[in-house]
């Protein structure tokens, strides 16, 4: 007797599924527009501190929306136009025009994409964090020390220390208009959390970041202030790549910049991203999959070539809105696509609410956030670990030479961190009462720590019952040689050694 069937679309586990995807699709619709509402303004704000066409950045956020959301390999990641990609684009725009950085920008996806078809994503990840919170703290300054000339009603200069240079004549001639709408954007931006919270919690998801900039656009057409303003030409006007004219090595090395940047600020926003999904309550329901970093890689390199080719700004993956897309309750890549949808309407549709945005409304939000860049958090953390040189002269080389000049200087004082605590192993020897002895040794034996070694091993005298506690978790063949014949010399006249501390060294001496 066979089971009667159950007829399509009665089968309870279809229900429940349709059930349990309908609540998804909602949260999904909801953390879209969230995001949406925070990448409009900050993607103006970033194309006007590269000095870029202001429509690049939407068509930056709209491209990292639907193309990265698409190919990409981290579900709730969204990506579009970064502040951390501000100096780099910026530096490319005054040495090789906008054109032309559009397809250093195409170049640099491809390399992505090539990176992520031979599977090096988590390789980007053994960068020192020191470096990468360092770079990020360097171009915060950067950005920031830029944009407060915009807010102060003056221009930006082309460098960081001709900014800092800059700043004391500027701050003596200041345009008022421009600084009061700038000052009434960050202290919106920064008490809206703390409003929304308790006397307004209807409002409770409205972005900071829209409210502050609403406010202070609202403020300055109320009043009548005289400000430069958001000024979006036709898109039949719009700027297209051309074909890279300038040194072949310099060329290289831009393309090889925002590769770097972008892959390694795209990857550790994945890897973060993926803590956050698995931290909120109720992950367990509708559990959102790990992020694939090599896909993410190719994604994000689709998404440049394609920004690139239409125009846009360079992509990423960008932590302000990937972490508003998990707090939102996004449950799949449906949130960042749409996202990217809403951001093409806008393109279309709101043109003239957006030029009714002074600009320095728009620096005095970037500003923001570029301050908001030198985290104390990951800055404890790296003095903590013993990482502070790294940190420090990664951030001190980007700001005064550049990115890829800091980058560099990190990594070299990082490989010099590492050879100092290598090199300086502190090895003691002790006398107890009853004539044993104790040879403490703590970091890691190498061949440098060898005449050391054989000084403190020297001291204890013939037949004495010696204690030797390795405290650190490598030994090279010159120092295992070294004790190793000692100790057996000991043992052989008459005296005793015992070995404490790390297991796998222990075992390694005794072999």
């Amino acid at each position: 007797m066979t089971a009667p069937t159950t007829p399509p679309g009665k089968n309870p586990e279809v229900r429940q599924h349709r059930h349990l995807r309908l609540p998804a699709r909602s949260a999904d619709l909801t953390a879209s527009v969230t995001v949406f509402l925070i990448a409009l303004p900050l993607s103006l704000g970033i194309a006007l501190a590269t000095g870029a066409p202001l429509q690049a950045g939407l068509v930056a956020a709209a491209v990292g929306g639907i193309v990265v959301g698409l190919l990409g390999g981290a579900p709730l990641q969204v990506s579009g136009p970064a502040a951390g990609l501000t100096v780099i684009t910026a530096d490319l725009i005054n040495q090789y025009g906008w054109r032309t950085t559009c397809a250093l920008v195409v170049a640099a996806g491809v390399v992505q994409l090539a990176l992520g078809f031979l599977r090096v994503a988590r390789s980007a990840l053994a960068v020192s964090p020191a470096i990468v919170h360092g770079m990020l703290s360097g171009i915060g300054i950067t950005i920031a020390l830029a944009q407060l000339h915009i807010v102060l009603g003056g221009r930006p200069e082309s460098s960081a220390t001709a900014n800092a240079l800059a700043l004391p004549g500027q701050l003596a001639d200041p345009d008022l208009a421009a600084v009061s709408v700038g000052l009434l954007t960050v202290g919106v931006l920064l008490l809206w959390p703390q409003l929304s919270r308790g006397r307004l919690p209807r409002l409770r998801k409205a972005p900071a970041a829209l409210v502050a900039v609403v406010v202070a656009a609202g403020v300055a057409v109320l009043t009548g202030l005289e400000l430069p303003r958001v000024d979006l030409p036709s898109w039949r006007s719009h700027a297209l790549p051309e074909a890279p004219d300038g040194p072949v090595l310099g060329l290289i090395a831009a393309v090889l910049t925002v590769t770097l940047v972008a892959g390694v600020e795209s990857l550790l926003s994945a890897v973060a991203v993926d803590k956050l999904a698995a931290a909120r309550p109720g992950a367990s329901e509708i559990p959102v999959p790990r992020a694939d970093l090599d896909r993410e890689l190719r994604g994000q390199g689709a998404g440049n070539i394609v920004s690139g080719l239409l125009g846009g700004l360079p992509v990423t993956g960008v932590a302000v809105r990937s972490t508003a897309n998990v707090a939102a309750g996004a449950v799949s890549r449906a949130s960042t696509v749409m996202h990217g949808v809403w951001m093409i309407l806008a393109a279309g549709l709101l043109i003239g609410a957006l030029e009714l945005i002074p600009l320095a409304v728009l620096a005095a939000l970037v500003m923001a956030v570029g301050i908001q860049m030198v985290n104390i958090r990951h800055v404890r953390n790296v003095v903590r670990h013993r990482e502070a040189p790294v940190y420090a002269a990664t951030v001190a080389g980007v700001v005064l030479f550049g990115v890829l000049e800091g980058v560099g200087i990190g990594i070299l004082v990082a490989v010099a961190v590492a050879l100092h605590r290598l090199a300086h192993t502190r090895i003691g020897v002790e006398q107890s009462e009853d004539d044993a002895y104790r040879v403490r040794v703590h970091g890691q034996l190498t061949f440098l720590a060898v005449p050391r070694l054989s000084r403190a091993l020297a001291q204890v005298p013939e037949g004495a019952h010696v204690l030797v506690e390795l405290h650190g978790w490598f030994i090279d063949h010159a120092a295992h040689e070294t004790l190793q014949h000692w100790s057996s010399t000991h043992t052989r006249l008459g005296g005793t050694v015992s070995l404490s501390g790390n297991e796998d060294l222990r075992e390694l001496v005794r072999s």
